[in-house]
């Protein structure tokens, strides 16, 4: 059965798959989403004896419908290859009666690569489908992995250039180093003075821009998007969790049939949102874990029903979580709201305007399958220090925070049901903060001399994505305002 993709904001239209990944974001400011979420065709036992390619294919064919077997093969083909450093893709680590999803094997050793490896592939191919002429500039806004993943999926990419703003300030050393040495003529990196929000704003202000669009189309330009907003970006995201799945069921973990729990470290709400989706598809997931850092508006929200942004933005050891404005949370709501277009845009005006709103207690009810709970700083360098001296096995400050949520909600709730942590980042790309987690004694390392020491303690090869840059030049150090944005681009593009 065909899907179609309609915006969260008004009825306009629905477009197909190739479109909306076209588009990225809907013409009224919202976010496409599915006309309905499809169910999963093939049984779990079946899934079981899948590689991660194959699932892939299962998975997403379910959601882009317009494309053909062949498109999509080719597309998964392409995306999931040697760029990886395992054959498994997505490898299962078992740690203190959970495991944990290792999203993190791929260029930039985030778990951005799972989507952002095959997104480039998914536009060029709609691109093709819809007899698109004109150059496509994806601008996306990072908190610190989507930027560096986006850049190496489409550098170079035939027919594409990218723009990825990224908070100067708001990012680890290792994180900047990785974007600010990216290599290809189509990649251009921009620091600004201010945070993510600030960043994700100002891009959202510049693809609703419409004398710019305008002044783009008449140059053979047209925007796109790399952010988790992009249903490009979220469907390859569903396909771990059926994954996961497979593996516990493949080895004996679990029967077929049985529920797990899934926890997820969340910042802009993308990741958990897939999880959410494979929950609606089929896949036995109970209850889905929201863990959030000392920027707790999701907890915040789970907890009243209120989404709250006025507040201090706090700089934490978990940039990529370090946001305000989750705006994949959209679609939740628009879901919730039942999908009532004109709810969930006078929500989002609210959101726009006093920066708050408030659901009602039936949208609350319709809650249920979340949890949501927060980590402190002090907590997650906790966890980090205590699972590497229980286990030798070192984690990330983004999956630390997932993983102290998920202690805190097994001690709240006596819940044993096996449980799926997503591990988002490999601990290298956050030495300091997670080897100072572990012992105090390595502040006086340099970053790289920190990286070496990792990798000797956890017994865990340099990854390639590390050794690639330290020594690679700076060749992107443009810095600018908010506001400057706009001109930003057109500068990169030679439209003024």
């Amino acid at each position: 059965m065909e899907v179609l993709y309609k915006s969260t904001r008004s009825r306009q239209e629905p477009v197909s798959a190739s479109m909306a990944i076209l588009k990225g974001l809907t013409e009224d400011g919202g976010l496409f989403v599915p006309d309905h979420i499809p169910a999963l065709d093939k049984s779990l036992k079946e899934l079981a004896v899948m590689s991660y390619q194959e699932i892939a294919y299962e998975v997403m064919k379910l959601y882009l419908t317009d494309f053909s077997e062949e498109e999509l093969k080719n597309c998964i083909a392409k995306a999931y290859d040697k760029k990886f450093d395992t054959e498994v893709i997505a490898p299962l680590a078992e740690a203190e009666g959970a495991y944990f999803l290792e999203l993190f094997h791929g260029a930039t050793i985030a778990f951005k690569d799972m989507a952002l490896s095959i997104l480039p592939h998914l536009l060029t191919t709609s691109a093709k489908k819809n007899h698109i002429a004109n150059e496509i500039v994806i601008l996306t806004a990072t908190s610190g992995d989507t930027g560096k993943a986006a850049l190496a999926g489409f550098a170079g990419v035939e027919g594409t250039r990218i723009v990825v703003f990224y908070p100067k300030n708001g990012v680890s050393p290792i994180q900047e180093k990785q974007m600010v040495t990216q290599r290809g003529e189509n990649t251009f990196v921009v620091g600004i003075h201010g945070n993510f929000d600030d960043a994700q704003t100002g891009v959202k202000k510049i693809f609703s821009d419409r004398q710019l669009t305008t002044e783009m189309a008449g140059q053979g330009f047209q925007f796109s998007s790399a952010n988790s907003i992009n249903i490009g970006r979220l469907v390859p995201q569903i396909v771990y969790y059926v994954y996961a799945y497979a593996r516990l069921l493949a080895e004996g973990k679990i029967e077929a049939g049985q529920r797990i729990n899934v926890t997820v470290p969340t910042g802009n709400f993308g990741n958990i949102l897939a999880a959410y989706y494979a929950k609606n598809m089929g896949l036995p997931i109970d209850r889905l874990i929201c863990a959030s850092n000392e920027n707790k508006v999701l907890y915040d929200f789970f907890c009243t029903g209120v989404y709250d942004r006025n507040r201090e933005f706090i700089l934490t050891s978990s940039p990529s979580m370090d946001i305000l404005i989750s705006s994949n949370l959209e679609r939740l709501i628009y879901r919730i709201a039942g999908d009532d277009p004109e709810e969930n845009a006078r929500l989002m005006t609210a959101l726009g305007g006093q920066g708050r709103y408030e659901i009602t207690e039936k949208m609350q009810e319709k809650l249920q399958d979340f949890y949501g709970g927060y980590a402190a700083e002090e907590e997650t360098a906790a966890t980090i220090r205590r699972i590497y001296g229980s286990c030798g096995y070192v984690i990330d400050p983004h999956t630390a925070v997932a993983a102290t949520v998920y202690g805190k909600y097994v001690q709240e709730t006596g819940d044993r049901t096996p449980t799926i942590i997503a591990s988002t980042a490999s601990p290298f790309k956050f030495t300091r903060s997670v080897m100072n987690a572990i012992d105090h004694k390595y502040d006086s390392m340099t970053d790289f001399e920190l990286v070496d020491e990792l990798s000797r303690i956890a017994n865990v090869a340099v990854p390639a994505a590390i050794e690639e840059i330290r020594s690679a030049p700076v060749l992107h150090d443009n810095i600018c305002e908010v506001y400057e944005m706009p001109d930003t681009v057109k500068r990169f593009l030679k439209l003024q």
